[in-house]
């Protein structure tokens, strides 16, 4: 058996370098093959060079392309595997002890039609934990895990690139990933929506561990939910019957953030992170909703 590690890269030398180490370090039974790729997607941080070094001394295959977004890095990467089965890693989640081992038992055990995809669990590093963070790691802002109801049936909406292992056959069949979304949001989830239309189960596995290690503040989170939300135009484009679900049912409220408001709403998030227990779960949610919805109605428009 042989295994393909895919890892696209932007600008994130130093937590790639994190990664890089901690795949080395992961336990492999004797009878599989393991290769890692790793996708510079136009980095400019030193990663190229760091990059060139590694395939020079080591088994690792680097690849390098204009930035063009983590759909297309991802598509180089799995057109370049020769895996059997392809792992996706993010540049900054690192693979903690039985990551792989897991991947490969529970495929192993339930893979046995090829259609199978195996999400691991990802979680914030201890020394960054907030209830921010919790929040949108386990309650589906970024991940969802505590919404999992079932995990030997996932829905697709739970396809989380940052730390999922499918077949390679599977991802050639299905076309890859669509590469209109130009920014890491729906891009997975899309794939996903199509793969599991044509037969893929997905199972989840909390002992495949990694560890996210980026700093993301309510701010900088805000932000990347109006992509998210750019995002779903495209989205809602290539699938009519998700509008609901995307949420487009939604856009056209005129009670979008002004600046003062943003501001407050922000101020209102930076107290939970200062006491602990202080904020509902419902506030970090509107929060996020209305952060999404703009960027949305700027999609929609």
């Amino acid at each position: 058996m042989r295994i393909s590690v895919v890892i696209p890269t932007y600008n994130r030398l130093a937590e790639l370098q994190k990664v890089v180490t901690a795949l080395h370090d992961q336990w492999c039974p004797p009878h599989v093959e393991l290769e890692v790729i790793v996708v510079d997607d136009g980095s400019s941080d030193g990663t190229e060079s760091w990059l060139q070094f590694l395939s020079d001394t080591t088994d690792v295959h680097t690849i390098r392309q204009p930035n063009s977004g983590p759909a297309v890095a991802r598509n180089r990467g799995v057109e370049a595997a020769t895996g059997d089965l392809v792992c996706f890693l993010g540049d900054d989640t690192h693979p903690q002890a039985g990551w792989l081992a897991t991947h490969i038992e529970e495929h192993r055990l339930f893979g046995e039609n090829s259609l199978l995809a195996v999400l691991g669990y990802t979680s914030f590093a201890p020394d960054i934990d907030s209830p921010f963070l919790r929040f949108i790691n386990e309650y589906g802002a970024q991940f969802g895990y505590l919404l999992i109801e079932e995990p030997s049936d996932v829905p697709f909406n739970f396809f989380y690139t940052s730390n999922i292992s499918v077949p390679r056959c599977l991802l050639i069949e299905a076309g890859g990933f669509r590469e209109d979304f130009p920014a890491a949001a729906w891009e997975d989830i899309e794939f996903a929506y199509r793969a599991v239309r044509n037969g893929l189960r997905i199972r989840y596995n909390p002992r495949a561990r990694t560890v996210h290690s980026h700093c993301i503040q309510p701010r900088t989170f805000c932000s990347r939910q109006r992509t998210s939300g750019r995002s779903a135009r495209i989205f809602a484009e290539l699938h009519p019957e998700l509008s609901d679900f995307l949420g487009l049912h939604r856009w056209h409220r005129k009670a979008f953030f002004g600046r003062q408001r943003r501001f407050c709403w922000r101020r209102l998030i930076e107290l939970g992170e200062r006491h602990e227990g202080v904020l509902p779960r419902a506030i970090y949610q509107k929060f996020l909703d209305e952060c999404y919805r703009e960027g949305l109605a700027e999609g929609l428009h």
